[in-house]
């Protein structure tokens, strides 16, 4: 196990809330570079986790919330990312994938002390992910061209906060390299 774990948040989505229609372009424009990053993590044994709202299904589990999804009208912002065996999923109730979760002793139990966040929305659940991050002096990189906006100048606004607030790292999701897990 690396340092590094690849967090995906909020991708698996029915896109039928009420900033979908300003979301969607958006996501499909990052989507070829959140499948390369998962891609990489995979290839290099990096953990990759998903965070997700479920939605207000309390009952729910994260294959019933796979599958509708993907029963959706918008599969194809949906299956290009989904979560394969290996990859772990943690249902979240609000926007930080901290709040209420047990992200801290996952953290811990893989030893990573280094989170690349990826997915939606930049300017909601993506700050407020980096901020928590960044109180518990984990170190953040955040792909700019692998999340996703619903409001292009708050999205601008919150990556400047993630970078000069927080210490975050906001590059190009071509400048993040995942090291061989095995080997570290």
């Amino acid at each position: 196990m690396g340092d590094t774990a690849l967090v995906v948040i909020d991708m698996i989505n029915t896109y039928d809330h009420p900033d979908a229609e300003l979301l969607r372009p958006s996501v499909e424009k990052a989507l070829p570079e959140i499948r390369r990053l998962i891609d990489a993590a995979r290839r290099s044994g990096t953990e990759v986790v998903y965070f997700n709202d479920n939605f207000g299904r309390w009952r729910s589990h994260h294959d019933e919330l796979i599958n509708t999804a993907l029963e959706g009208p918008h599969r194809e912002l949906v299956e290009p990312v989904r979560p394969d065996d290996s990859s772990l999923f943690v249902i979240k109730a609000r926007h930080s994938i901290f709040y209420q979760t047990p992200l801290e002793y996952l953290l811990a139990d893989l030893g990573a002390r280094h989170l690349v966040l990826c997915g939606q929305v930049t300017e909601q659940c993506v700050l407020y992910s980096a901020l928590d991050a960044h109180i518990r002096h984990l170190e953040v990189t955040v792909p700019r061209d692998a999340v996703a906006h619903i409001h292009s100048e708050l999205a601008d606004a919150a990556l400047e906060m993630m970078e000069r607030n927080m210490g975050a790292t906001v590059c190009s999701a071509g400048d993040v390299g995942f090291a061989d897990a095995a080997r570290e």
